[in-house]
């Protein structure tokens, strides 16, 4: 989304938000009040609730939770939230001015999300567009779209092998990192003082080429063992990462320099050397 039409719709006003099953969920009176100008936001949310239900969004009680948010005595009361996609379901139900450039970038999104379904390569040369317009060097983006092919071969061969979802993915990659570089994801951002960035967009080319070397081992002995389910995978990852481990060990033997490194992104003077700039 354009900073512009991020913006534009809740400017001035604060919407409340707050992390809950590691993603961001947003206070939906909150939204409702900015984007209405309702004196009582709570009927109209009460109301737009049996609305959206009558118009389809039948699980639109189970998307929402009540989290604790600081109301505004100071008090952490229960409230009503939404996660990112539940939100915008609400927004456009709200017939608001306000609410008509979250409306109008979603169509586009909708759009464009369609014609990438008829043409893959779309998807591939704006994800490109969007490194280039971040300041990414020639090189480094080349590495990361490698990367991005690598990791979907290896969750397409795992889906494959009867692999149970994003859950049991993420733990075959924990395993995968952890043998590569010592470090689980989580452990590895921390490293890299990231919060909620994605991990491989601040990793070094080095960085980038031992994870896909990882990933691409893992995906080869899954193949040549014909691995099925968890556990089998499991054992496949653990030995694909500990094949880039090793080459990352005698690579820091022979150069006498880590390859795991603080630099990312979002730091000063480092971020340069990172994009090759």
């Amino acid at each position: 989304m354009k900073e512009t039409t991020k913006i534009a719709v809740f400017k001035g006003k604060e919407i409340r938000k707050t992390i809950y099953k590691n993603e961001w969920w947003f206070s939906v009176i909150d939204v409702v009040a900015v984007l209405t100008d309702s004196n009582i936001p709570r009927r109209y949310w009460s109301d737009l609730k049996i609305k959206l239900k009558k118009e389809g969004f039948v699980e639109v009680y189970e998307k929402i939770v009540q989290l604790k948010l600081e109301a505004p005595d100071g008090k952490l009361r229960e409230t009503d939230c939404g996660n990112t996609e539940t939100m915008f379901r609400i927004i456009q139900t709200i017939p608001s001015p306000k609410a008509e450039p979250f409306k109008r970038w979603l169509a586009k999104v909708g759009y464009e999300r369609i014609q990438e379904i008829e043409d893959p390569e779309l998807a591939t040369k704006r994800t490109r567009a969007l490194y280039e317009a971040k300041g990414y060097s020639d090189d480094w983006i080349e590495k990361r779209m490698r990367g991005i092919q690598v990791r979907e071969q290896l969750t397409n061969e795992w889906k494959n092998r009867e692999v149970g979802g994003d859950k049991e993915y993420a733990i075959l990659t924990a395993e995968i990192s952890k043998a590569t570089f010592g470090m689980t994801p989580s452990q590895y951002r921390k490293f890299k003082s990231l919060k909620r960035e994605n991990l491989r967009d601040h990793m070094t080319d080095l960085e980038l080429i031992f994870s896909m070397l990882g990933e691409a081992s893992t995906t080869e002995i899954a193949r040549n063992r014909n691995t099925k389910g968890f556990v089998e995978n499991k054992a496949a990852a653990q030995k694909g990462g500990r094949i880039a481990g090793g080459a990352r060990q005698k690579l820091e033997n022979e150069s006498g320099k880590k390859v795991s490194t603080r630099q990312n992104y979002l730091t000063e003077p480092q971020d340069k050397k990172l994009i090759g700039k």
